[in-house]
């Protein structure tokens, strides 16, 4: 006992003996600093010094951003807005394709490639080219009179989805003579007609302008989507009054007539109507004189 004693003596008189830190000139040893303290001292700074940097250092990690550098360590507001992101980078790309897709549509339109690629009535998307299989098959005699029947029916129509009979009513964009019918076999699938120059062309229906510039080709085009599967475009004119993603009503004038192209011969339109994304003849619908 007495020895734990004088132990616990000594150690007192350890930590609560006092001791000075000076600090001298090494030169001249003038004093310049001198500090009394004693080992107790030291301990309750040092102590409270880890303890006032383990406080701020929570502080910081619990209620600033600084705890979003942390690595693993993430707040739920971070997640969403990156859950936000890659949805929306998703959503950007599937745009990406459809505005590809849709103006390659615009581009075969434009030019007559005879390529032809299904158009979409809803978003004009391009979709794959539809090809009948030769299929051979022996016909009753009733069942052959039935297909000459229709053969003769269908004899004018390139494309069955193209319907002649539709419960819509299209005007004609001018009035005046077709000089070049629809021709499949010549690969003129539209109607040419001859009007004077700066004759107004007018929209077929109410609709939405989709394509509305100057090419070389064809001079100014206008390109108007309308309901129930139905695209019109305009070639030829010498001037567009239009621009894309106006919206025009029937018989609202578009553009001006004129040859401004360097195929075109004289002033006259080139006219163009498509179904359900498939080019057919305009007189099937609309009486030009």
């Amino acid at each position: 006992m007495a020895e734990n004693r004088l132990k616990r003596q000594l150690l007192k008189e350890k930590l609560f003996a006092k001791n000075r830190l000076v600090i001298v000139n090494e030169d001249t040893f003038a004093e310049l600093f001198s500090l009394r303290l004693t080992l107790m001292n030291v301990f309750v700074v040092a102590s409270s010094a880890a303890i006032l940097i383990v406080t701020c250092t929570t502080f910081l990690i619990a209620f600033t951003p600084l705890r979003e550098f942390i690595p693993g360590y993430a707040s739920t507001k971070l997640k969403k807005d990156a859950t936000q992101l890659a949805l929306k980078s998703d959503s950007l790309t599937v745009a990406l394709q459809k505005n590809e897709a849709y103006i390659a549509s615009i581009k075969q339109i434009l030019t007559g490639n005879l390529e032809y690629a299904q158009l979409n009535k809803d978003s004009i998307l391009a979709t794959k080219t539809l090809e009948k299989e030769a299929v051979e098959l022996e016909l009753s005699p009733e069942e052959q009179m039935i297909r000459s029947l229709a053969e003769k029916e269908d004899k004018y129509n390139l494309f069955e989805k193209a319907q002649a009979k539709v419960n819509v009513v299209l005007f004609a964009p001018v009035n005046g003579s077709i000089t070049q019918k629809y021709n499949v076999h010549k690969k003129h699938l539209a109607v040419d007609v001859a009007v004077t120059k700066n004759t107004p062309i007018k929209s077929i229906a109410d609709g939405t302008v989709i394509f509305s510039d100057w090419t070389p080709t064809s001079g100014y085009v206008v390109v108007v989507r309308h309901n129930n599967g139905f695209i019109s475009v305009y070639k030829n004119a010498s001037a567009s009054t239009k621009d894309q993603g106006d919206l025009v009503k029937t018989r609202e004038v578009i553009a001006l007539a004129g040859a401004t192209s360097r195929e075109s011969t004289g002033s006259q339109l080139h006219f163009e109507l498509w179904k359900d994304g498939q080019p057919v003849d305009p007189t099937q619908y609309i009486a030009f004189n």
